[in-house]
C-alpha cells in the first residue's frame, strides 16, 4: 500500500529486535530509511537488506555529538526528516534495594537523556520542513508497577511524560509536529529473552496460550508503522498500550 511512501525515518535500535522489524516494514512501506545502532555489523546487514533507501549509521544515543550528526547526515543525505522513532534502550533488573546509583545513571542517561536528544534534534530538523511524527518507546512499566525493574520503570515513565509534553508544546508553537509513546508488555527479542538464559521462544509456541504477555516485534512494528503514516494526523500525545490487556489485568 505504500503507506508512508516519501517519507524519511531514523529508527534508533535498528540491528536487531522491534527496531530491525520497524525498519523493514517502513522500509517495505515506501519510507527511506536511516538505520542506528552500536552493533555495526548487524546494523550495516539490515540496511543491505533493505537497499537504496536505507542508510546505517553508528549511533550512541546519549551522546548530544552523535545525534547532531545523525539528524545533521539524514537531511544531507535524504533531504529531510518526517518519522524518528526513538526505540533503543536498555533493559536492567534491579529492584529499589537491589539497584546502584551507578546502574541508575546509566539506564537514565540511555533511556532518558537518549530520547530527550532525539526529540530535541528531530523538532529542529522537522519543523523546517512542515511537521513529522516522533514516536517514543514507552513500556506498560510506566504506568503499572514492576518492582524488579526500578530504573528502568523510572526512565520510561519519564520518556511517558516527556511525550505529554512535546506534544503539547509542538502543537502550541504550530509546528506540525506529533509525538506519542508506545507501551509494549513483553516482547519476544533479543534483549527480553537474555533475561531467560538468552533461550529463543518460537512466537508460534507464545501464540497457543490467550494469556500470552510477549508480542512479537511485528506487533509492535504495526503500531509505529500507524503512527508513521498520515492515517494518524489526528493521534497526538497518546499513550498506546500494545500488552493482550495484561495492564488492567494486573502486571
Amino acid at each position: 500500500m505504500q503507506r508512508v511512501e516519501g517519507k524519511v525515518c531514523i529508527i534508533t535500535g535498528a540491528a536487531s529486535g522491534i527496531g530491525r522489524e520497524d525498519a523493514l516494514l517502513l522500509a517495505r512501506e515506501g519510507a527511506k530509511v536511516v538505520l542506528t545502532d552500536l552493533n555495526e555489523e548487524a546494523g550495516r546487514q539490515v540496511a543491505a537488506e533493505i537497499g537504496a533507501n536505507a542508510l546505517f549509521i553508528r549511533h550512541d544515543i546519549a551522546s548530544e555529538s552523535d545525534w547532531q550528526h545523525v539528524v545533521k547526515t539524514t537531511v544531507e543525505h535524504f533531504g529531510r526528516l518526517d518519522v524518528l522513532v526513538n526505540n533503543a534502550a536498555i533493559l536492567a533488573l534491579g529492584s529499589i534495594e537491589d539497584t546502584t546509583l551507578e546502574l541508575w545513571q546509566k539506564v537514565q542517561k540511555i533511556n532518558g537523556d537518549g530520547y530527550f536528544l532525539g526529540c530535541k534534534y528531530a523538532i529542529a530538523a522537522m519543523k523546517e520542513t512542515g511537521g513529522g511524527s516522533i514516536i517514543n518507546m514507552s513500556s506498560v512499566a510506566a504506568l503499572g508497577a514492576m518492582p524488579m525493574f526500578c530504573a528502568y520503570s523510572a526512565s520510561k515513565g519519564a520518556v511517558a511524560a516527556m511525550t505529554r509534553s512535546i506534544a503539547l508544546h509542538c502543537k502550541q508553537q504550530g509546528y506540525r509536529i506529533r509525538c506519542n509513546s508506545v507501551h509494549p508488555d513483553g516482547v519476544n527479542t533479543p534483549m527480553t529473552q537474555a533475561l531467560a538464559g538468552g533461550q529463543a521462544i518460537p512466537q508460534e509456541a507464545l501464540d497457543q496460550d490467550p494469556m500470552n504477555r510477549m508480542a512479537a516485534p511485528r506487533d509492535i512494528a504495526n503500531v509505529v508503522l500507524f503512527l508513521a503514516t498520515d492515517e494518524s494526523r489526528f493521534v497526538n500525545g497518546a499513550e498506546i498500550r500494545v500488552d493482550n490487556a495484561q495492564l488492567i489485568s494486573g502486571l
